[in-house]
């Protein structure tokens, strides 16, 4: 399916238990790139109701100051009718959907959005989809759940679920492969790679953590969910181009420019040997800082 936008930059996306009025009054101010109301894991059962009831407001306050306000709705359908009419109001920018472990179910999700955008006057397509893969059975269908439809614009592993799900510790040793599969299937379908190789409730060593997200956008990654406030400045910083790459970077598209008009396809940059990966690296660079 043709995708209606670029995948948008969301360097840190912030959980914050949607039922808790004093951490959603300040949930704006984090500096995060975008503010996750959770109507799922965070919240009991029997406070769900009320936290439903409260959206529209929480929506409108964390989407005041341009943070991207999202919903984490539940998968149970029982629940996720619920939350989808509580949730598609004006200023939502995404829903996280949680568990995705197929095509069907993301496709089925973006219909109903679609028809609420309708009958609410909302601008059609307008709100986006980040899908959460938390099981092992998912990661063999990847390419075909990022793929599923035009309003998917990220998706990323849950890895605390995930480590339940298949037994393991969310460490390297379990989460490396399933982050790598999620990374590609992500690249592949021209959407959002979030992520790192971790646990996502990793913030007692926030020098460990930091180091954890450099490493993430080495990888490929370019955001990530977190969970606690003291996260979001060293995500936010790991996933932003250092001056010494943006000079690089200009560099490089320079000399591509320069190499093309002499009809050279290749040229050498700092003593390397520079093509056309080389260039598109750059290039998204350039577009991360810009």
């Amino acid at each position: 399916m043709t995708r209606t936008a670029p995948p948008p930059r969301w360097r840190s996306l912030l959980f914050v238990p949607a039922h808790v009025g004093r951490f959603v009054a300040r949930a704006h101010e984090r500096g995060a790139d975008g503010v996750i109301l959770d109507l799922e894991d965070a919240v009991p059962a029997a406070e769900k109701p009320a936290a439903r009831g409260s959206l529209a407001a929480s929506i409108a306050g964390i989407a005041r100051n341009g943070t991207a306000a999202m919903v984490r709705v539940n998968h149970s359908l029982r629940q996720i009718g619920a939350d989808l009419e509580a949730a598609v109001q004006p200023g939502l920018a995404a829903l996280v959907l949680p568990k995705v472990e197929e095509p069907g179910f993301v496709r089925e999700v973006a219909e109903a959005v679609t028809e609420l955008e309708a009958e609410r006057g909302l601008p059609p397509g307008g709100i986006r989809l980040v899908l959460q893969i938390e099981t092992p059975g998912a990661i063999f269908g990847l390419p075909a759940i990022a793929a599923a439809h035009p309003r998917v614009a990220a998706m990323t592993l849950g890895p605390e679920d995930y480590s339940a799900a298949i037994g393991g510790v969310p460490g390297p040793d379990a989460l490396f492969t399933p982050n790598y599969a999620v990374l590609c299937a992500a690249r592949a379908a021209g959407i959002l790679p979030l992520g790192f190789v971790g646990s996502i409730g990793a913030y007692d060593d926030l020098d460990a953590f930091a180091e954890m997200a450099r490493q993430a956008r080495r990888m490929g990654f370019r955001g990530a969910l977190i969970v606690h406030p003291s996260q979001v400045a060293p995500l936010n910083e790991a996933f932003a181009p250092t001056p010494q790459e943006i000079d690089w970077a200009r560099r490089v598209v320079e000399g591509d420019r320069a190499a093309r008009a002499e009809g050279r396809g290749a040229f050498q940059l700092d003593g390397r040997m520079v093509d056309l990966p080389v260039v598109r690296r750059a290039e998204e660079i350039l577009s991360l800082a810009g």
